[in-house]
């Protein structure tokens, strides 16, 4: 059985009509998870949270007050209030912006040339506050992409793992419905909320996490690598017209 009858099957659609790809941002465009661990585990230790670096790998993609509220209540018994983990995020933040910059990821610019020149639209679904990553995006990626495509963790009240930020994303890119939409991710809490907004779900295993975890979460095709998905993109299925 071919993906798109696979993905078709699953959801219960009748075609599959590819209109636009939207980007996860950290570990799919950019190789900085290396340094959110480091961030992460830094600047919780400042309040008495141990955040390990799997932790870090496995909430990424969702905002990080919600982390930071989950983490607090689980360690701490503490429920706090989002004014409160937002502090605690700010810290985070600073000791991120702190390091160097974190580079492109190889294959990503290559892979955005490729969809482009196939006629279909680009946008970014991240789960970030940080108003100098967002600049970022469109200084490296601004040939593809420009920020009415961009969805953060200010256009939503409820991020990933749940289907918001995805269905924010369709929205941007035209009001598209979800057998039009394409998404690449890396976190298994980003794959997650990918498969609840029903869209056809590449997963891209550039962190630390076993690739059963981005299979457990509904991928509907994984790769270990941007450079792989890019260098594979003209032979998948992806344009199929049913």
């Amino acid at each position: 059985m071919d993906l798109i009858k696979q993905f078709l099957d699953k959801h219960g659609f009748e075609a599959f009509c590819p209109k636009a790809v939207l980007f996860d941002m950290d570990g799919v465009l950019y190789d900085s998870m290396p340094h959110h661990a480091i961030a992460w585990r830094e600047s919780m230790k400042a309040f008495g949270i141990d955040m390990t670096r799997e932790d870090a790998y496995a909430t990424e993609g969702q905002r990080g007050v919600d982390t930071i509220r989950q983490m607090v209540l689980r360690q701490q018994g503490r429920n706090i209030s989002e004014e409160e983990a937002q502090e605690m995020y700010d810290l985070k933040s600073r000791l991120f912006h702190d390091m160097d910059e974190a580079p492109m990821m190889p294959g990503a610019l290559g892979l955005m040339e490729k969809i482009h020149a196939g006629g279909l639209g680009i946008g970014v679904v991240t789960g970030s506050a940080q108003k100098p990553l967002i600049a970022r995006l469109q200084r490296d990626y601004g040939t593809f992409l420009d920020s009415k495509h961009i969805v953060t963790a200010y256009d939503v009240k409820e991020g990933k793992p749940k289907p918001a930020p995805y269905l924010m994303g369709m929205k941007k890119a035209g009001d598209l419905m979800p057998w039009e939409t394409i998404v690449v991710e890396n976190a298994p809490l980003g794959v997650r909320a990918a498969v609840a907004a029903r869209c056809f779900t590449i997963a891209v295993n550039t962190g630390k996490l076993p690739k059963e975890m981005l299979a457990d979460e509904g991928a509907d095709i994984i790769f270990d690598s941007m450079e792989e998905l890019c260098n594979s993109w003209e032979v998948l299925p992806l344009s199929l017209k049913n």
